[in-house]
């Protein structure tokens, strides 16, 4: 694959996960236990700064696909990973860049979770 194609699928990579992770629709969120238990107003900060994240620098994005993020609520740092499945959910996706060949799945965690 040449450069140029690599910046152009981790383009529309990219565009694809920001429209999901934006609106958490179109795919599956998954909140591992630790979250699960976080007071509800902090599970609700917790989605309102997935949502709204835009800090993606080199060392937490270094493929340009927006699909890693941390930040902090209520004293407790959290993680977002997206990750590509294909339609059953039983492999990863061949195509993430094609949505009828890839279903989303955002995990939000604790960072000790990880």
């Amino acid at each position: 694959m040449s450069k140029i194609d690599e910046v152009t699928k981790a383009e529309a990579i990219r565009r694809l996960n920001d429209a999901f992770r934006r609106s958490l629709v179109g795919g599956s969120v998954m909140l591992t236990p630790g979250v699960s238990d976080l007071e509800p107003i902090s599970l609700e900060q917790a989605l309102i700064a997935v949502k709204s994240f835009d800090r993606f620098t080199s060392d937490n994005d270094p493929y340009s696909e927006h699909d890693f993020g941390s930040f902090d609520i209520a004293g407790q740092k959290l993680f977002f990973k997206i990750d590509y499945y294909d339609p059953s959910m039983e492999f990863g996706s061949d195509d993430p860049t094609d949505p009828s060949k890839t279903t989303r799945v955002l995990t939000l965690m604790l960072a000790e979770e990880y």
